[in-house]
């Protein structure tokens, strides 16, 4: 089925612009002001709002509250059309509810990208919800589905951060494959007596793709920028933490069993704080941390440290970035995670050397 993309700007050559850039790929409708926005809504559902910002009479602010406020509308995912460049108009943007924003006078390739990207992450999302549903009709046995059901989207939320990002798909892939070696070392040295149950590593480990979820809502321009963000950008990034929590409760909440969602919700929500207190998005301190993000925090570091990014070389040898780590042991880490994972050398090496093969 042909996507509809409405495109709202009060300036008739920006529209003519628009629409002459997206038409090869889509259906694109018009309208001039933010009013006419909700005229055309009574008959109509696109896939995407490209909405301006400055207009006369009802901005695009006001148009996005409106639409935020009305479920009928709430879950049409809007790109901002903006020439205002200021950081701080990028993070308005955001926190109005927008998934994107992109730049007058328009660049096609970029427009073209960021359309394309949305649409994407938002058919994915449909599909996660309508794969979820479907198998909680079908799947009658309780733990069977839950089985099921947590397989399927922890893979394909996974697989979305990995569509949007490549090197975070690796990061997804490296980071679970360290939590569960400390999980299983914390277990079989019987520390954190009484928290560190084989219930509780499962769902630590089945969990920790899901710490990153919420980047499918970082613009790719903050997320792929090769070089240093701004402080503006940096809180931007941060908002992730509580975008993910926010993902999880919404698509996993009704059919997840408690406990499961539970620690999934802290590895996302809680994997930046630091042992001091210094961390996001709330200043936890010490073992006021959830003991999943704290597992969370020291295999996520490692792996950005050791790994190539856009923005860094990786800092190797394996023995230059644990010594980073061991750098932070009481102020970022956990100081006994941390005695666990500089023990762990031995393993963490052989499994950096199978990944290089």
């Amino acid at each position: 089925m042909e996507k509809i993309i409405l495109v709202v700007d009060d300036d008739l050559t920006s529209l003519k612009l628009a629409q002459n850039i997206l038409e090869s790929d889509y259906r694109v409708a018009t309208v001039g002001s933010g009013a006419m926005v909700f005229k055309y809504l009574e008959h109509n559902t696109p896939n995407l709002i490209l909405l301006d910002l400055n207009m006369a009479g009802m901005d695009g602010f006001e148009v996005m509250r409106r639409l935020q406020a009305d479920r009928n509308y709430a879950k049409i995912p809007v790109i901002f059309l903006t020439a205002a460049q200021a950081p701080q108009s990028e993070a308005q943007c955001l926190e109005s509810g927008a998934i994107d924003f992109v730049g007058k006078p328009f660049v096609p390739q970029v427009l073209k990208s960021r359309v394309r990207r949305t649409m994407e992450l938002y058919d994915y999302r449909n599909h996660l919800e309508n794969m979820v549903q479907k198998q909680a009709e079908v799947i009658t046995s309780r733990t069977e589905r839950i089985t099921r059901i947590q397989s399927s989207v922890i893979i394909g939320m996974a697989n979305l951060i990995e569509e949007r990002d490549t090197s975070t798909g690796r990061h997804v892939k490296n980071t679970q494959t360290y939590v569960k070696m400390i999980c299983r070392e914390l277990f079989r040295r019987h520390l954190y007596p009484g928290v560190m149950t084989e219930h509780f590593m499962n769902h630590v480990i089945k969990a920790a793709p899901l710490h990153d979820v919420g980047k499918i809502k970082i613009p790719d321009a903050i997320l792929q920028k090769p070089g240093k963000l701004t402080e503006e950008e940096y809180a931007i990034i941060q908002n992730h933490a509580r975008y993910g929590a926010d993902i999880i409760d919404e698509i996993l909440g009704e059919v997840e069993e408690a406990d499961y969602l539970s620690v999934a919700r802290e590895i996302a929500l809680y994997h930046h704080e630091r042992w001091d207190g210094t961390g996001y998005p709330d200043h936890l301190r010490g073992e006021d941390i959830p003991l999943s993000a704290r597992i969370m925090a020291v295999a996520d570091v490692f792996d950005a440290l050791y790994e190539d990014r856009v923005y860094k070389k990786g800092i190797q040898p394996l023995s230059a970035t644990l010594n980073i780590i061991e750098e932070g042991k009481g102020t970022h880490f956990d100081p006994e995670l941390v005695d666990v994972f500089m023990s762990m050398k031995d393993e963490i090496q052989e499994y950096l050397d199978k990944n290089e093969e």
